[in-house]
């Protein structure tokens, strides 16, 4: 389709108006018939009639507006506005919007503590709810509002699923904090507590560091995994151009907000739904920009669980090709100066997809109606510092990596973009830990030295189980000045903030009997980046041996949604997926 039929997100509303006006009456093919037609559905209408509906809007579209709403979540507190502004876009277009909402946890409230087991499995229950009412209910189309880390991903995989005509909103990042004079986003106040014990920092200046670093609602203000699935939708097409960093607490947003309303109305009355919008090439674009950006090694459980719903299987395989082949051009917080912010300002992901362009598949459709070719030809950088060209990239390669060896067999992932040089080949002994708690008491403690390579095992899917992050080890070591020495090897996961020599995912879990089960305080483990390897300096006799030898441990939950959750999930290989049937 051309460029004049795509909507343009500058515009004001006046023009768009009359497109749905007088015109939604003839949509065809509305489920939501079947709810509301016929004398024998008058008990229905009565139901709704009760709701405060009219007559006349049993001839319009329904369309449902999924709200992650949440009070103790700061990424999703202002999203009650954001949802009338939605609503305020479905009306002036014509439909009927029906809020409702599933559930929203905050990682980073849920870090360092048994809370975090609940998070990644939270994804597949907010898929599974928007399911059941959009399939219950027959609503005609959505319109869904998310912000942060399982949130984002849990909604793609319902609106892939669902396969109705759909838009997502994302909530937006928060501002930066300031300390003296510097920008910060929140994983600095982790790292701030090794900064406090070694005396560098005072109580005095951690308070005040630890009262200005989140100062608004939004997504912490990183490339971290919120960022990075939002970049994501938007890179897939399923959101306004733009909406990934325009900030939580902006007009823009709002306004945003309204055009997504009025735009998911037009996509209804065209009968578009996210199976024409989707291919495998949408992907392939997607994970370009992740690593382009310095994304979240999350993104690898996420994109092939999105993937899956629609048919197209994402391998560990296809990111590491993407990466090997894609520099990266921004460099974001945790790992570099820049914050979202700065994106932004410097024209956000409409900019870095134009400087990645030839790379890109140019004629994948998007929720404007358009191609992204014809989305791109307004997208500007504004700063080329901030968003680098293919010519002048920050590093050769994206920013994730997959490592395979004889400690991970079926691959493990690192965020190689936050690497140091000295790190990217290491070789050190293990120090195993079987829990984060545990590594994060032996680090302050002193316990762990330069040049160890820390193992923290069964952490993963299965065995955590929920595949925890290890943010709190991570930030620790950071803080007590390891950052750029130690490194850390696990079968959990680790937030988008983590930054230095972090490698996560590793396939199989413990729990499912992988090497990572077997290894021993001393054994000699090599992490080497640039041959994407992953060894255990043991011979393959002595891992038999070994592996011959173990037994599984007991399972730590027996009862309750993450027993049900350990039977069924797959490893992070294939996106912490659930087993079908």
């Amino acid at each position: 389709m051309g460029c004049t039929q795509c909507l343009d997100y500058h515009s004001g509303l006046g023009a768009l108006i009359p497109l749905f006006l007088g015109r939604v009456n003839e949509a065809v093919g509305l489920r939501s018939r079947v709810v509301v037609e016929g004398i024998d559905r008058a008990g229905m209408r009565a139901l709704l009639k009760a709701c405060g509906l009219i007559d006349e809007e049993f001839n319009r579209p329904f369309v449902g507006v999924v709200n992650s709403w949440n009070e103790m979540h700061p990424g999703h507190k202002h999203f009650r506005q954001i949802a009338e502004a939605v609503k305020e876009g479905i009306r002036l277009a014509g439909g009927v919007p029906f809020e409702f909402n599933t559930i929203a946890i905050c990682d980073g409230i849920a870090q360092g503590h048994q809370g975090m087991c609940y998070v990644l499995p939270s994804r597949e229950v907010i898929a599974d709810s928007i399911e059941l009412v959009a399939q219950a209910e027959q609503l005609d189309g959505l319109v869904f509002l998310a912000a942060c880390d399982k949130i984002v991903p849990g909604m793609l995989m319902a609106m892939l699923r669902i396969n109705v005509p759909s838009i997502m909103v994302t909530g937006g990042p928060m501002l930066p904090g300031v300390f003296k004079g510097r920008s910060l986003a929140v994983y600095e106040i982790r790292e701030a507590v090794g900064l406090y014990r070694r005396g560098l920092l005072t109580e005095e200046e951690f308070r005040e560091m630890e009262d200005c670093i989140c100062p608004v609602v939004g997504s912490c203000s990183m490339m971290g995994t919120a960022n990075t699935m939002s970049c994501v939708a938007e890179s897939l097409g399923l959101t306004l151009p733009g909406c990934a960093t325009t900030h939580a607490v902006y007009s823009k947003k709002l306004r945003e907000a309204k055009l997504s309303g009025i735009q998911v109305m037009r996509l209804i009355e065209r009968g578009v739904k996210p199976s024409d919008i989707i291919t495998d090439r949408s992907f392939e674009n997607a994970m370009r920009v992740v690593v382009a950006v310095g994304g979240s090694s999350n993104a690898l459980l996420h994109i092939p669980a999105i993937a899956h719903e629609i048919g197209i299987r994402i391998t560990l395989d296809d990111f590491d090709r993407v990466s090997r082949t894609t520099p990266h051009l921004v460099d974001l917080k945790p790992s570099g100066p820049y914050t979202l912010k700065d994106l932004d300002d410097a024209g956000g992901i409409p900019a870095v997809m134009k400087e990645l362009s030839p790379l890109l598949h140019l004629d994948e459709r998007s929720v404007m109606l358009c191609t992204l070719r014809d989305i791109l030809k307004k997208a500007k950088n504004r700063n080329r510092e901030v968003i680098r060209s293919l010519d002048n990239p920050v590093h050769e390669e994206g920013s994730l990596a997959i490592l395979r060896g004889s400690l991970a067999p079926n691959g493990a992932v690192v965020k190689q973009t936050a690497v140091s040089p000295s790190m990217r080949v290491h070789t050190g002994p293990a120090k195993v830990f079987e829990s984060c708690e545990n590594a994060v008491q032996a680090i302050l403690d002193g316990k762990v030295q330069r040049g160890d390579v820390v193992v923290i095992r069964y952490e993963g899917p299965k065995g955590g189980p929920g595949m925890r992050e290890m943010l709190a080890a991570t930030s620790v070591l950071v803080g007590m000045g390891l950052g750029d020495s130690t490194a850390l090897v696990t079968d959990g996961r680790f937030s988008g903030s983590t930054r230095g020599p972090c490698v996560g995912h590793v396939s199989p879990e413990a729990a499912s009997g992988g090497p990572i089960a077997i290894v021993q305080d001393g054994d000699l483990i090599t992490i080497n980046i640039d041959e994407r390897k992953l060894d255990l300096h043991l011979s393959e006799e002595e891992i038999k041996r070994r592996l011959a030898n173990w037994k599984p441990p007991a399972p730590r939950v027996t009862r309750g949604y993450l027993a049900r959750y350990a039977e069924a999930v797959t490893s992070a290989d294939q996106g912490a997926i659930l087993k079908r049937g």
